[in-house]
C-alpha cells in the first residue's frame, strides 16, 4: 500500500477527524479517547500492597544471541505503548526456525528486591519465522506480522511497567517485548515512560534508527521515519547490555528510579509517552509528575499539556538531561489506522540559537545538515521555560554534581556544602543555559562536564516555584537514577571516561525532599 508521505494540512485533518471519531472505531482504537477512560478513586497502599506479593528474579534474561542489532532467533513487539484493564494487547514473535515459543509477563518493580513479579504464562505457542519488512519510503521498516498471541489485560492488575520474557522450548535464548498498565485512579506521583526515545534510537533490524540516513550521511536528519511495530533492537549507545534485549531503554535509565520508589512505598502509576501525548494520562489527578533518564523526543502536545498542568498546580521532577529537545509528532495513522507507530523529527525545542547554531555548522559526519536546512517543518517553544534548562552542545561528558545553593529546602538533612560533590552523577547528557526569565528559578548545583576529546561543556540543575504553590526541580542528568538504586539486572554505564557510583544517600535524600514539598509522602 502506497503511504502518502506528506503531512498536508489535508492530511492532518483527517488524523485529527479520525481521532476524534474514538467511539466509532474498532474497540482497540478507543484508547486514544482521553475522555473515555473512567474516573477511579484514590486508592490509598496499593502500590505497598503490590510490592508485599512474592517476586522473583526470573524476568531476568539469562542468554541471548544478537545478531548485529536483533535477536532474530527470537524477538517480538506489542500492538500498543499502554493499555489499560480490559483493553487488549497483541503480541508479535518471530523465530528463525520453527519453533515452541512462552511468553511470561512480569510487573516491574520492588518485590522484597527481586525486582518483578510473575503475572502470567502464555503459550506455548507454534511460532514460525515471520519476516523482514522491506526498506519503505523515508527508511521506514514497519512489520505487518501475524499476531502470535492476545492478552486481555485483567482488572486486577496494577499500573506497571510490564516485560514478557520469549523463551523458545528448542534453544535457551531469550528476549523480551514490554509495554505499560495504565490506569486514571488517582495517585500521588506518576512517572512517564520515555518510548519515543526508546524507539528513536532502535536500529533495528539493522542502522534503522531515526539516526541512520542513505548517503550522505545527516545523523539529525528530518527524513528518516521509523516504526513502532518492530522489535526493540540490542540498544548500542553508551551502555553495554545485551541482557536488556528487547525491553528499549527502560531497564537502562528507569528501571532504578521505579524501582526506589516502590521500595520506598510511594503511592505511583504508570503512563507512556504516547499517553502523554493523547493526555489521557490525566495528569492533574496526580501531585507530581516525572520525565526519567533519556527523555529526548516530545511532541507539541506532550509538550503544551505538561506545560498547562504545571499551571494548574501540578508539580514536575525532570528526572533527566537531554529532555524535550526534539519535536516528533505522534499523530500520524500506519497502514492500519492505528495513530503513534510512525514517528519522525520536525524540529528542535527552541529551535538552534546562539553558540549552538555555529557548533552545528562545524559538526563534521553530516550531523547538522538538516538541522539548519529548511527540511525542518517546525520547531518548538523553548525547552528551557518549562524544564528549567536546555540542551546545549556539545550535549554529552560526564562530571560531578556540585551543589551551590546550601541552604535551599531540597538539601535539608543531606549535610551537604557548597562545593560538595556528588561524583560521576552528571551524564552522558545534561541540562544547561537556565532561563533568566523564569520567576523565582534558582541554580541548585551547577559545574563542568569532560568528554572524552577533553572537551568541556557546562551544566545546570535548577528548581523554581509553579503558579499554586507547586515546583518544578530540574535535575539536569540522565543519571540521576543511578544514585537512587541499583536493582538486579542493572549495568552501570560507562561513557566519556566516567561513571555514577551508585546508589547515594545524598541523592535520595534530595528526591525524597522534593516529594515532601510536593504534599508526598510514603504511603507503604
Amino acid at each position: 500500500m502506497k503511504r502518502n508521505n506528506r503531512l498536508t494540512r489535508r492530511n492532518l485533518l483527517r488524523n485529527s477527524m479520525l481521532i476524534g471519531m474514538a467511539g466509532t472505531l474498532p474497540p482497540w482504537t478507543k484508547w486514544v479517547a482521553a475522555e473515555s477512560v473512567p474516573k477511579e478513586s484514590f486508592q490509598a497502599g496499593i502500590i505497598a500492597r503490590e510490592n508485599r506479593k512474592k517476586g522473583t528474579t526470573d524476568w531476568q534474561l539469562a542468554y541471548v544471541r544478537s545478531d548485529h542489532y536483533r535477536s532474530s532467533i527470537i524477538e517480538g513487539y506489542c500492538s500498543h505503548t499502554s493499555v489499560s484493564a480490559g483493553e487488549d494487547l497483541g503480541i508479535f514473535v518471530s523465530t528463525d526456525q520453527p519453533s515452541t515459543v512462552s511468553i511470561n509477563i512480569y510487573r516491574m518493580g520492588y518485590y522484597g528486591g527481586k525486582g518483578g513479579r510473575h503475572m502470567t504464562t502464555l503459550g506455548p505457542f507454534t511460532v514460525k519465522p515471520q519476516p523482514t519488512p522491506p526498506v519503505g519510503e523515508h527508511r521506514l521498516r514497519e512489520c505487518k506480522w501475524q499476531r502470535t498471541a492476545s492478552l486481555k489485560i485483567p482488572a486486577d492488575w496494577v499500573s506497571g511497567v510490564y516485560l514478557g520474557k520469549l523463551s523458545c522450548k528448542e534453544h535457551r535464548y531469550e528476549s523480551y517485548v514490554i509495554f505499560v498498565v495504565r490506569d486514571s485512579r488517582k495517585a500521588d506521583i506518576l512517572v512517564q515512560t520515555s518510548d519515543n526515545t526508546w524507539q528513536a534510537y532502535n536500529k533495528w533490524p539493522d542502522n534503522y534508527s531515526l539516526y541512520d540516513t542513505d548517503p550522505p550521511v545527516r545523523v539529525w536528519n528530518a527524513t528518516t521515519w521509523i516504526s513502532s511495530d518492530r522489535p526493540y533492537g540490542w540498544y548500542p549507545q553508551v551502555v553495554d547490555q545485551p541482557l536488556s534485549q528487547g525491553s528499549g531503554e527502560f531497564l537502562l535509565w528507569e528501571y532504578p528510579f521505579c524501582y526506589w520508589l516502590e521500595k520506598s512505598g510511594y503511592d505511583v502509576t504508570y503512563c507512556s509517552n504516547v499517553d502523554t501525548h493523547n493526555n489521557n494520562a490525566g495528569l492533574n489527578r496526580t501531585k507530581c509528575f516525572f520525565s526519567v533518564g533519556h527523555d529526548e523526543y516530545w511532541s507539541l502536545e506532550m509538550y503544551e499539556n505538561v506545560q498547562s498542568a504545571i499551571k494548574s498546580g501540578l508539580n514536575v521532577g525532570f528526572l533527566c538531561g537531554d529532555s524535550v529537545t526534539a519535536v516528533i509528532p505522534l499523530n500520524q495513522l500506519n497502514d492500519e489506522g492505528r495513530p503513534s507507530r510512525i514517528m519522525r523529527r520536525t524540529g528542535m525545542f527552541g529551535g538552534i540559537i546562539g553558540e549552538d547554531r555555529k557548533i552545528f555548522q562545524q559538526m563534521s559526519s553530516g550531523w547538522g545538515y538538516d538541522v539548519l536546512h529548511e527540511h525542518w517543518e517546525q520547531h518548538g517553544p523553548s525547552q528551557a521555560l518549562m524544564v528549567g534548562g536546555r540542551t546545549t552542545y556539545p550535549g554529552n561528558g560526564t562530571g560531578d554534581w556540585i551543589v551551590q545553593n546550601e541552604k535551599h529546602w531540597i538539601f535539608e538533612g543531606t549535610g551537604m556544602k557548597n562545593g560538595d560533590r556528588i561524583p560521576g552523577l552528571v551524564g552522558w547528557e545534561f541540562a544547561s543555559d537556565p532561563p533568566q526569565n523564569v520567576p523565582g528559578l534558582e541554580i541548585l548545583a551547577a559545574g563542568e562536564v569532560m568528554r572524552a576529546d577533553y572537551s568541556t561543556s557546562s551544566y545546570a540543575s535548577t528548581i523554581y516555584p509553579g503558579p499554586k504553590g507547586n515546583w518544578v526541580f530540574n535535575a539536569a542528568t540522565i543519571f540521576w537514577s543511578i544514585g537512587l538504586s541499583q536493582p538486579p539486572g542493572f549495568n552501570f554505564p560507562y561513557t566519556h571516561l566516567g561513571r555514577p557510583h551508585g546508589p547515594d544517600e545524598r541523592v535520595q535524600k534530595i528526591t525524597g525532599n522534593f516529594l515532601r514539598k510536593c504534599g508526598i509522602t510514603v504511603r507503604g
